[in-house]
């Protein structure tokens, strides 16, 4: 759908949502744009435009996460910030700061004078670390998508076989993830019996093989089924009527579904029930919390009068019960244990190219666990289509993953790679493996601080002119790591600040300096401060 149509759609919805709501005020804050202030945060997708400064910028935040998490936040590289409870409307124009919110008081100051001191007070006033992390493997290791190679064809067989051919590849096992349409349907979450004979030996199989299982989940309960008639009859779905008679049916990508109602007691319980009873009856590990976007819930009633937002924060809050979680839609929920990932991917280097400036903007509005999506993009058809099919593509792909928080495989390597190019992506698999007690160990502490895993070169560095590089992270406080997002780019210019960097090369390089450094294919650049 075209963007500008979809904008207008979802406003009108926006405005029949608040004609049934009880607005008494309406907060507005307008701050000038300083000289050479940036400006991040809002929602992730919006990543790949940040920092914000003089150009034009508007978003409406309700009903609206951009299918992936938002946080109702801006902070800025001279200190200021911008925090409100509820969605706000967020507009950069004219050299000024526009904030309104129909729901709670906007609150906005200064806290030092650089991003990193911006972060650590909001971090700590609005959404303090909760001092626990995800699943450890999930940092530790590669992890695995049935998705791109089963699609809605999950099956016991190929699994096992997907699993079996990571570990003779030589890549390390980790976290395996069963995609859709292992269920028997939406709400029904049971394995179907026409695809798994045996699911209880199946995920024996596959722990025993070093994996641990996860399966995709959602809220959306399929009609006319006997699930939907027990929740309907008990009143714990989402309703398109104020009497709450006539259950809503929101189309979404797979159709038309009812919605489980997580701010009803007895929904969420019912909801937890059968994930709780996956890992009795199965030995399931954790789950993958699909969908949950506020845009489904424009025009609804639930249980409680909420904001949209509030439904996709309460979807989010299901996590907390599994350590082992992971999250592609979120509504602030900064600073807990959730595994928060990009939205899906495109196989396009334009995507790839988002990948950093993504994650970057994830740390900075307090989600420290991520993972950058499907290595190669999560669009089918590009994989089935060797005109489409870029083996550099999901080579530097794993490149740009392999020291991230995380990294996610879905499609085969070894099924469309030469030999050369999948040895290169296997020790990239290898390289994320080796340095995971590293990873873990910045992890931890970001678990105890809120700071981000990954950071931008302005939150590490500021005042240096860095606050507009994109294309280069700190993993941590002391590792640079600059991959190639471009194709047939074989060298890049690199951003050294103050210091001695050992590169992967057995370079070193003394800071700062702006180098142009060599990059084969082959090459992940990387470097150690080492004082």
């Amino acid at each position: 759908m075209n963007s500008i149509w979809k904008t207008i759609i979802l406003l009108f919805l926006q405005s029949i949502f608040l004609s049934g709501q009880t607005v008494q005020e309406t907060w507005r804050t307008e701050l000038n744009v300083l000289d050479n202030e940036y400006w991040w945060g809002g929602a992730v997708v919006d990543g790949r435009q940040m920092p914000y400064s003089a150009a034009h910028f508007f978003y409406e935040q309700l009903g609206d996460v951009k299918g992936n998490q938002a946080q109702p936040l801006l902070i800025s590289s001279k200190g200021r910030y911008v925090w409100s409870e509820e969605p706000m409307t967020i507009e950069f124009a004219n050299g000024l700061l526009r904030v309104t919110s129909r729901f709670a008081k906007i609150d906005h100051g200064t806290a030092g004078i650089t991003l990193r001191e911006a972060f650590l007070h909001v971090a700590n006033r609005y959404f303090p670390p909760s001092g626990k992390l995800p699943d450890t493997l999930l940092f530790s290791h590669p992890q695995y998508n049935t998705w791109i190679e089963l699609q809605y064809n999950q099956n016991e067989q190929d699994i096992l076989q997907y699993a079996r051919d990571i570990i003779d590849k030589g890549f390390p096992p980790g976290v395996l993830m069963i995609d859709d349409n292992w269920q028997v349907d939406y709400g029904n979450w049971d394995f179907s019996s026409e695809r798994f004979q045996n699911p209880r030996a199946m995920v024996d199989t596959l722990h025993a093989m070093g994996f641990k299982v996860m399966l995709w989940v959602c809220p959306f309960i399929s009609p006319d089924s006997d699930v939907y008639r027990h929740l309907a009859s008990r009143g714990v779905l989402i309703f398109e009527d104020k009497e709450k008679t006539r259950p809503a049916l929101v189309r979404w990508w797979n159709g038309a579904s009812a919605i489980v109602d997580l701010t009803h007691p007895e929904g969420e319980k019912w909801y937890i029930t059968q994930l709780e009873n996956l890992q009795k009856k199965y030995g399931i590990d954790g789950f993958k919390l699909d969908a949950g976007d506020p845009e489904f819930y424009l025009n609804t009633f639930a249980y409680q009068d909420v904001p949209p937002n509030t439904h996709t924060e309460k979807h989010t809050a299901i996590g907390l019960k599994f350590p082992l979680n992971e999250f592609r839609a979120g509504w602030k929920m900064a600073g807990q244990a959730l595994a928060q990932r990009l939205r899906d991917k495109e196989h396009t280097w334009e995507h790839l190219q988002e990948l950093i400036p993504g994650i970057l903007a994830q740390g900075l509005m307090g989600y420290a666990f991520t993972c950058p999506d499907m290595i190669g993009g999560g669009e089918v058809e590009s994989f089935n289509d060797s005109t489409i099919l870029d083996q550099e593509l999901i080579v530097r792909s794993a490149q740009s993953h392999a020291l991230m928080p995380m990294m996610q495989f879905s499609v085969a390597p070894w099924r469309v790679l030469s030999p050369e190019n999948l040895e290169i992506t296997r020790k990239m698999a290898m390289l994320h493996r080796n340095f995971g007690a590293k990873i873990l160990e910045i992890a931890k502490s970001s678990a105890k601080t809120g700071e981000p895993v990954v950071r931008s070169m302005e939150y590490m560095f500021p005042h240096r002119g860095y606050a507009e590089i994109k294309g280069q992270f700190m993993l941590g406080d002391s590792i640079l790591v600059a991959p190639v997002t471009k194709k047939g780019q074989r060298s890049r210019y690199v951003y050294f600040p103050p210091g001695n960097w050992q590169g992967d090369d057995g370079s070193v390089v003394h800071g700062s300096v702006r180098l142009e450094i060599e990059v084969p294919l082959s090459r992940l650049p990387w470097y150690r401060k080492t004082e």
